[in-house]
């Protein structure tokens, strides 16, 4: 479907771990950021439980890369990165 193509996939380990070591926090300013930015039809949120990287967590994904080690600040450098696949899909983001 052509709709499906525009849509950037983020995936937040819910593991124990990564949960526990700032993605429960990662979780809401990802949420934060969708919603101030209009995001919500170009992004789907998911979460997947361990992906065997417990040691370099917390992880996620972002249109298909792969974070390890993802503080609060470094995620906001993530998001707002100009070749963020978030911005690409949405010029003003």
């Amino acid at each position: 479907m052509d709709a499906d193509d525009s849509v950037v996939e983020i995936v937040v380990c819910l593991g124990s771990s990564c949960f526990a070591r700032g993605n429960s926090e990662n979780l809401a300013i990802i949420n934060d950021y969708v919603l101030s930015h209009g995001l919500n039809a170009k992004v789907r949120l998911t979460g997947r439980l361990c992906q065997d990287e417990c040691k370099q967590g917390p992880n996620l994904m972002i249109g298909g890369e792969f974070h390890r080690g993802v503080t609060t600040a470094r995620l906001r450098e993530l998001l707002h990165q100009p070749d963020s696949p978030l911005r690409g899909n949405h010029g003003t983001a």
